[in-house]
């Protein structure tokens, strides 16, 4: 089982990876205001949709202990996230704030994930 999650865990940071190298590779388009939603940044939070619910439910099914209310708000913070990217995927230019609170709420998902205890 030890080895099914961390396969989990590997799949989740290459998702988490795709959505933040999306949207950082997007910084100078924003600083023009020409930056928009890539379809890389849409699969990676789908990724990370998908692989966090195997995640919980594999540490789940082996006994070890799952803090729902840190899984609760990284859920909360990722669907906003899908949200959005998902629906101004095909707009040619995004707001600079909108396109900025995708990033920063990606980095609020790594920081809880990493610093929640």
């Amino acid at each position: 089982m030890d080895v099914l999650i961390h396969v989990f865990v590997a799949l989740h940071v290459i998702g988490i990876a795709a959505l933040l190298g999306g949207f950082l590779t997007q910084l100078r388009a924003m600083g023009g205001g020409t930056a928009r939603f890539t379809p890389v940044m849409l699969h990676g939070a789908l990724t990370m949709l998908v692989t966090g619910a195997v995640l919980v439910g594999l540490n789940q099914a082996d006994d070890q202990s799952v803090d729902n209310v840190k899984i609760g708000v990284k859920l909360a913070l990722l669907i906003v996230i899908l949200g959005l990217v998902y629906v101004k995927r095909d707009e040619e230019r995004i707001d600079k704030g909108l396109f900025a609170l995708v990033g920063a709420l990606t980095t609020a998902n790594v920081f809880i994930a990493v610093l929640w205890t």
